[in-house]
């Protein structure tokens, strides 16, 4: 969504580093630059005003002027700058004291209201609540048959007492629906609303109407990312004609300009809640206007990385798995797994455009095929326990066999054992030069007198690291994976950065 405006403010700022000194010129060089660079990409121009006006004033102040690094100094103002357009802090869902807490859903037809209670509700779910669904889209066709359908899928119970389709009373559904949830002990209610193809008084009134008679505790309103300056507009009008307490962005893995989205915030002044990058029901996650901000001017966004990978990889599994790096004990049933976890946390192309410096390489990225692992998968699925276990056996006659077992080619097979056993001694090499898996069981170091001093321990592995990061195979692995070495570049203009925040595991 925001690759356009990350590319042309990554430019912007990239021209200022080498220089020693700021003058004012420079500064009003850059702050015309990214003004260019927001405007193109569709956002407001009253946002746009104050942002540069801002950014213009701190960088010509004393935080520049007396810094050693004027030019990371200036990427810091943007990077905070840009975090206060989009709403400064994280802000949570506010729950009732006395359940059910009730979230109300409004927006414009095909914002994707639907489909995002249903991922709100199994988001909810996967926190312990018990989310109820309540169809009070009685007017488009099928609207009821698609919320039970998303609830079904989302493993959540749906309230439809009405077929929809014209027939039935939205106002009385919603009543009824409050009720049905204090009977079944349901201590969230999401309330589904219909949308219009325009803002208009009918909607309006519906709209206020179910507010008025469920008192909902949040009210959402739905936006879909990619239509522009509308998105400022029809905010303003549910703003003023029907009031909500936040917003939801839907479809941030379009390909639109997206610059409206970072209008909405500052227009309306209601927080962004949470955020829509896909169409499964698991692309759904709280929105971070910091992390936003850090994947905006190219800096990644390690945090979330993390926090996919930690639910994604089995801490037991990764603990066995950070045993074995330093004594080359790696075998490709560990492989498998960790691929098989790497699958869950969502496409390929997506995970390593959350690393730093991802930007330089997005034509690489964008070939990345997950088909490739599916490969890899069925490969080593063709092999025996015993292959699997010790790869150096596999002969060829086996890998023929492997071969013909999993539907590709000798060669392929011959890819993956090379370029595995690469990787484990890359992996190798990493644990021994950062203290994970402390290098060899055999080798210890001797002291002044030539005794044999004790080894390093084996640290505690929180979530998925560092054993349960995925082993992919070195770049350009049959074309599957990039060459990562790349990576990273953007980690020194980081403003702020401390690796303390990522809880790290610790050597012990």
């Amino acid at each position: 969504m925001f690759d356009t405006l990350s590319d042309r403010l990554t430019s912007v700022l990239q021209n200022l580093r080498g220089k020693g000194k700021l003058t004012d010129a420079d500064i009003d060089a850059t702050a015309r630059e990214i003004r260019i660079a927001l405007l193109e990409a569709d956002v407001a121009l009253p946002v746009v005003r104050e942002f540069i006006a801002h950014v213009k004033e701190r960088a010509k102040g004393a935080e520049v002027s007396e810094a050693l690094n004027p030019a990371q100094q200036v990427i810091k103002i943007v990077n905070e700058e840009l975090i206060g357009i989009l709403g400064g802090e994280t802000r949570r869902l506010s729950l009732a004291k006395n359940p059910p807490t009730v979230i109300m859903l409004a927006g414009l037809q095909g914002s994707g209201k639907t489909t995002l209670a249903g991922k709100l509700a199994l988001f909810l779910k996967k926190q312990g609540h018990a989310p109820l669904l309540v169809a009070c889209d009685l007017q488009r066709p099928n609207a009821v048959t698609q919320l039970q359908v998303v609830g079904e899928r989302a493993g959540v119970q749906t309230f439809a007492p009405e077929p929809g389709n014209g027939v039935g009373d939205p106002v009385d559904v919603a009543r009824r629906g409050i009720d049905e949830a204090k009977h079944a002990q349901h201590d969230i209610v999401i309330v589904d609303t219909a949308g219009r193809l325009g803002v208009d008084e009918e909607l309006m009134k519906q709209a206020a109407d179910i507010r008025d008679a469920v008192q909902p505790d949040e009210i959402l309103f739905v936006v879909d990312a990619m239509i522009g300056q509308d998105a400022v507009t029809t905010a303003e009008a549910f703003r003023d004609g029907v009031g909500f307490t936040g917003v939801v962005l839907t479809k941030l893995d379009g390909d639109a300009r997206g610059g409206a989205a970072l209008s909405v915030r500052q227009v309306t002044g209601q927080p962004i809640l949470f955020a829509s990058n896909g169409e499964k029901l698991e692309d759904f996650d709280t929105f971070h206007p910091d992390r936003m901000a850090s994947r905006i001017l190219g800096m990644g966004d390690l945090l979330t990385l993390i926090e996919q990978a930690e639910q994604a990889f089995d801490q037991e599994q990764a603990e066995k798995a950070a045993a074995k790096l330093g004594t080359g004990q790696l075998t490709l049933e560990d492989f498998l797994e960790q691929m098989l976890a790497v699958r869950k946390m969502g496409p390929i192309g997506n995970l390593l455009g959350m690393l730093p410096g991802a930007g330089q390489m997005k034509d690489q990225l964008a070939q990345v095929d997950d088909k490739h692992l599916d490969r890899l998968q069925a490969i080593i699925r063709g092999m025996t326990p015993a292959e699997r276990a010790d790869p150096k056996m596999i002969n060829g006659s086996r890998r023929q066999r492997i071969a013909q077992g999993s539907g590709v080619t000798v060669r392929e097979v011959n890819d993956l054992v090379n370029r595995f056993f690469e990787a484990r001694k890359m992996m190798q090499q990493m644990a021994g030069r950062f203290g994970f898996g402390g290098g060899s069981a055999t080798k210890r170091k001797k002291g002044k007198k030539g005794k044999k001093g004790k080894g390093p321990t084996q640290p505690k592995v929180r979530g998925g690291f560092p054993g349960g990061m995925p082993m992919l195979p070195p770049g350009g692995a049959g074309g599957g994976m990039p060459d990562l070495s790349q990576l990273g570049g953007g980690m020194n203009d980081v403003p702020g950065f401390d690796p303390s925040k990522f809880k790290l595991p610790k050597n012990k």
